[in-house]
């Protein structure tokens, strides 16, 4: 029942999670790394006596309600009559989500109260199960909000998502703090061992019990009010940062009047910008938006230097403009109030709270992982920078140039040219191979089917929230009905960054529901007429993310809080990154890896050169990974007695020096200035799930590897016992199970290509 299933109005990067309380589940992804369901503490995510007033954009005040009548006919009032209980996009306007949200508030908080005042003994039927049951309008418009805020946003939405945030974060502490509530909780608690409850439902009973705790539920009443104004505030700073930032990211894109200056770039490319500057009503210019990390994707062709050190500068500097969309007050605020809030709570920093619940357990594990890393990663980086530098003379010397030191705006352009010099391998000559359609339906889908015998079939009568979404029906491998799978792959400028996985309906035996998911991503929309040729990044981004749809399509739960991704931070990035490696296994690659203009598949001396190339520029992308994982835990290790960092950037180059993955030509994967998971999409002190579950993805598919690799008694297990059982029992006994022992590193050594340096 933990509130995490009451989605957060800010979302997350990989995995959005619903939360409990009788809510839902969800999911949101990173790609480099990638996703899981915010834990149950997200929303709230917040600490004490930050000094400073809550973000000034929302009133808190409750709005008129909405008459009988009107909120009966609101579109969520009652379950959806369509498929699955798919949310009616076709009849849902703006101006239904905020009395929605609202209402399902209300109706909660009553469901709730009864619960808490009832005069009978408490049982696990009339307050666990009670507790789960609660709460479904609230669940059914929040999972259609947070899609629609992430991936097609407008003012209006962004506006009650300002406005929403803190009411939602003091909705979930008037559960969690809710006195009579707990001591039902706690009177069950004591009794767990006389109860005779099956393992799911003590699992329910144990989790909901701790995650109340570390909620704030045994404080007194003056730290229980302390803390539900810390909650306020850092949600609504929460919600202001993700609105900066996207605002942000759209006014830092790129706009040139010159065509020279985009020299490098391909046809296609160039056309994408063009029509980005026509969407944009700059006729005439041409437009490269930003993505969410630090690197573009442009600055691998672009050869003119100065349009490049001009792209990564507005990258790098998108949210320190001094301008209303500038985040460095906004986030020193928040990472102020989580420490304070940490310390309320009796714990050090905001980090050690964060982990109490985690594989991890601790920020000193966690860290202890990660620096056992950086000198491999970092060692690997520097023999790759001399490679690049190498190039880089050669280049200016042929030309009769003087040379210059790599820079960041330099590497993905001369790191290609190490590519095609060591692999023969060029981008432009594998992306015809990577048409979308064909890696969805011969590749991601393809994979599905070998391994666990699904079938898809794409369906036009479903509505959805922009013409671009597609929708097909996932069946099982007895042909029943296992769920809904939507899918929204391009780049829009109302869109989140990133690419992400989470649920409109999720799993659940106790309410009888099936799960409808959807995946979002950022690839380049091709121009009219033209084919979406995928790079070799965003192929690995599709299996990445439908591999958290299988968590959430596999469930096989009774109760909503325990289905799917609603598991550990550090846990729920496993099943989307052990699905990564499916992309390159020789049968799937074959079936999907074809000539989208003969249907021919790739030539095997072509395929040969991008396996050979598999652990290029591997050392940069785990030196990025860490810098900015540890930049992470620099910010949520401070304690309540540091004084409020003033100097964002300050701060942030002596973290990366402290941590020694300070190198000039390798920034952090995401700056603090405009890292989303951590601010805004549940992943503070949470990073490092993605190299923590690295270990884990890559150490399960060692087992496939020994056990015959691409099989369905292999998909059937690794289904039955790992990503069908959500959070319905302990993590590493799980994976311990299914393994026949706990995960080691020396496969994500060999993978990653760490092995000895």
């Amino acid at each position: 029942m933990t509130l995490s299933r009451i989605k957060p109005l800010t979302l997350a990067c990989c995995v959005l999670i619903a939360g409990s309380v009788g809510l839902g589940a969800c999911t949101q992804t990173d790609t480099a790394a990638t996703s899981g369901p915010a834990p149950a503490r997200t929303a709230a995510d917040a600490p004490a006596d930050s000094g400073t007033a809550p973000a000034k954009a929302a009133s808190t005040t409750a709005p008129s309600p909405a008459s009988s009548a009107d909120i009966m006919g609101n579109p969520f009032y009652n379950a959806s009559t369509l498929p699955l209980q798919a949310p009616p996009f076709d009849k849902i306007k703006d101006a239904d989500y905020q009395p929605a949200i609202e209402e399902g508030m209300r109706q909660q908080q009553a469901e709730i109260e009864k619960i808490a005042d009832n005069t009978a003994a408490p049982t696990f039927e009339n307050t666990l199960v009670a507790m789960e049951k609660s709460g479904q309008m609230l669940y059914r418009v929040m999972n259609a909000f947070s899609a629609v805020a992430g991936a097609n946003t407008d003012d209006t939405l962004q506006k009650v998502q300002q406005i929403e945030a803190p009411r939602l974060a003091a909705h979930q502490d008037a559960i969690y703090l809710n006195p009579k509530l707990f001591a039902r909780i706690q009177t069950l608690y004591d009794q767990r061992d006389s109860l005779k409850l099956d393992p799911e439902s003590r699992r329910l009973l144990e989790w909901d019990y701790k995650e109340f705790v570390l909620n704030g539920a045994k404080l007194s009443d003056t730290d229980k009010a302390k803390l539900k104004d810390y909650n306020k505030q850092e949600s609504s700073l929460s919600a202001q940062f993700q609105n900066q930032l996207l605002a942000a990211a759209k006014a830092g894109a790129l706009v040139t009047g010159d065509k020279d200056a985009l020299a490098g770039m391909s046809d296609d490319d160039l056309a994408a910008a063009a029509q980005s500057a026509k969407d944009r009503k700059l006729d005439g210019k041409w437009v490269i938006p930003l993505q969410n990390t630090t690197q573009q994707p442009a600055l691998g062709s672009l050869t003119n230097r100065d349009t490049r050190h001009e792209l990564f500068e507005d990258s790098w500097t998108r949210a320190e403009k001094g301008d209303a969309n500038d985040t460095r007050d906004t986030i020193t605020q928040i990472a102020q109030i989580r420490a304070q809030k940490a310390k309320l709570l009796g714990f050090d920093d905001y980090a050690a709270w964060r982990l109490e619940d985690q594989m991890a357990k601790t920020p000193t594990a966690a860290m202890k992982f990660m620096d056992a890393l950086v000198p491999a990663a970092t060692a690997r980086v520097r023999a790759e920078a001399a490679d690049i530098q190498k190039v880089i003379d050669a280049d200016q010397g042929k030309a009769g140039k003087p040379t210059f030191k790599l820079e960041p705006w330099d590497w993905e352009l001369y790191a290609e040219q190490v590519r095609k010099q060591k692999y023969d391998l060029d981008e432009s000559q594998i992306k015809p191979y990577f048409e979308l359609n064909d890696v969805l339906q011969n590749g991601v889908f393809y994979a599905a089917n070998q391994l666990y015998g699904l079938t898809f079939k794409e369906r036009h009568d479903i509505p959805v929230w922009q013409p671009d979404v597609r929708v097909f029906t996932v069946y099982d491998k007895d042909g029943s009905e296992l769920g809904l799978f939507y899918c929204d792959y391009f780049k829009r400028d109302n869109k989140t960054g990133g690419a992400w996985m989470s649920n409109l309906v999720g799993q659940s035996k106790l309410l009888g529901t099936k799960p409808v998911i959807y995946n979002v991503a950022n690839f380049t929309k091709p121009a009219p007429g033209q084919p979406a040729l995928l790079s070799w990044d965003d192929v690995i981004t599709m299996f990445h993310e439908f591999g958290h749809a299988l968590h959430g399509f596999f469930a096989d739960t009774e109760y909503p809080s325990l289905s799917g991704a609603n598991t550990a931070r550090d846990f729920v990035e496993f099943p989307s990154q052990f699905n990564e490696h499916w992309a390159t296994n020789p049968k799937v690659f074959a079936n999907f890896a074809k000539d989208y203009r003969t249907g021919k598949p790739m030539p095997a001396a072509l395929t040969a050169k991008l396996k050979n190339s598999q652990l290029f520029n591997k050392g940069y992308d785990m030196t990025e990974l860490l810098s900015a994982a540890l930049l992470d835990m620099s910010w949520h290790t401070l304690s309540a007695n540091t004084p409020r960092v003033t100097d964002v950037d300050a701060f942030e180059a002596k973290a990366l020096k402290d941590n020694h993955t300070d190198l000039s030509y390798v920034p952090p994967r995401y700056r603090s200035s405009y890292f989303l998971h951590i601010w805004a999409n549940g992943y503070a002190a949470g990073y490092y799930a993605y190299l923590w579950t690295q270990m884990l993805a890559d150490d399960a598919f060692a087992w496939f590897d020994e056990h015959g690799g691409l099989t369905r008694a292999n998909g059937d297990r690794f289904r039955q016992m790992v990503i069908s059982r959500g959070n319905t029992e302990d993590l590493a006994t799980m994976y311990r199970d299914w393994r026949g022992r706990d995960p080691n590193i020396d496969a994500m050594k060999k993978d990653r290509g760490l092995e000895g340096k």
